[in-house]
């Protein structure tokens, strides 16, 4: 099986125009942690979920950044709804589950770890939580969407630190824009991990959905409530918008 970056460890699911790794969680983690190595090449796992889809949808020009990812897993229990009901099998990955149980299981309290993203005072919490000895932080600026500048900075702050796993935690599409950079550098190595609010969630300075909410899908409800101002768009008014998209969709897989 090759494990260069870019090329995909599996057959792909195609739903709503990208093509999913179609992985299970201990399937998408055995993966993973086969393929965190610093003797490979540097490659990135994304983990598309609504607000990804309706942003793809908004500006097409971000595909190239989900097609050069080694791995896009479902992060949406919404996306595997909806997919069922096309009779397609979209298996749920959450980038939130993998890093937590990286951190949890895998990751040595005494091997370096790449962050990009986050601020101070949850790095340090993340630090205290697991007795990491050696976490490499960067903390980039804000809408680094529209700074080229700082994405390439943050790309090379990365492929410069010899880290098995590398957090890029700083929502979409800035962190596959970061990843995407990174896989530019030849030298870097280990597997990249879009993950957006993860970090926040083993920190403590964001709480996640009780585990019943997860379960049946409203893990969107619960952020929403913990950060109407932040996020109500994205749920209220953004984000109904994959259902139109999935209509659209599927009348072209019929036609």
């Amino acid at each position: 099986m090759a494990f260069d970056a870019g090329v995909r460890t599996t057959d792909t699911v195609n739903f709503l125009d990208l093509e999913f790794s179609g992985l299970s969680l201990d399937a998408a983690l055995d993966a993973i942690c086969a393929r965190a190595s610093l003797s490979l090449p540097f490659a990135y796992v994304a983990t598309p979920n609504v607000d990804h889809v309706v942003g793809l949808a908004k500006e097409p020009g971000r595909r190239a950044l989900y097609d050069r990812a080694w791995m896009l897993l479902n992060d949406s229990r919404v996306l595997r709804g909806l997919a069922r009901t096309a009779n397609v099998d979209l298996p749920v990955a959450p980038g939130s589950d993998i890093a937590e149980h990286l951190f949890d299981t895998v990751i040595d309290k005494y091997e370096p770890v790449t962050i990009i993203g986050g601020d101070r005072a949850s790095i340090e919490e993340l630090k205290r939580i697991y007795d990491l000895r050696d976490l490499r932080w960067h903390e980039p600026p804000m809408n680094l969407k529209h700074k080229p500048g700082a994405i390439v900075r943050a790309a090379a702050f990365a492929a410069a630190q010899p880290s098995r796993f590398t957090f890029i935690c700083v929502g979409a599409p800035q962190q596959e824009m970061i990843a995407y950079a990174i896989a530019q550098h030849e030298d870097a190595r280990g597997v990249g991990l879009c993950v957006g609010a993860a970090l926040d969630f083993l920190s403590g300075a964001a709480e996640r959905a009780p585990r019943w909410m997860q379960a049946i899908g409203l893990e969107w409800l619960h952020r929403l409530v913990s950060e109407p101002g932040r996020l109500w768009q994205r749920y209220l008014v953004t984000g109904p918008k994959v259902f139109s998209l999935f209509a659209e969709w599927r009348a072209s897989m019929a036609a």
